[in-house]
């Protein structure tokens, strides 16, 4: 009994077609290579490089998040640490690459129409 499974079982692999070789099986990887590269990596590298540029511009008095989420104002910019005055008098040292973003800082045009209005 068991002799006629294992036969049947021969006789359905022996019909299989052979798994692909050669140039599609490389043609499958360079495409999985391809979309990994436009989904996962450019993207990364994208904001890496818009993070960079926003912690490079970083000067005394722009307001900014860090990665733990303290708001603060930067008193002092030096090589890798930045001062952040968090509240009045309460300054704190941080790593440059923790500021995550900046934010409520007003153009040299939206300050001008903002001491107009006062």
């Amino acid at each position: 009994m068991l002799d006629l499974l294992i036969g049947t079982a021969w006789a359905q692999e022996a019909g299989a077609a052979p798994p692909p070789q050669g140039p599609p099986m490389l043609l499958f990887f360079g495409l999985i290579v391809g979309i990994w590269y436009f989904l996962v990596i450019r993207p990364q590298t994208k904001q890496a490089r818009a993070h960079q540029t926003m912690v490079e511009a970083l000067k005394k008095g722009d307001q900014v998040v860090t990665a733990s989420g303290i708001h603060g104002r930067v008193a002092s910019v030096e090589e890798a640490v930045v001062q952040l005055e968090i509240a009045k008098g309460v300054k704190v040292r941080i790593d440059k690459n923790k500021v995550s973003r900046t934010v409520g800082a007003l153009s040299g045009a939206a300050e001008a129409d903002n001491n107009e209005k006062k």
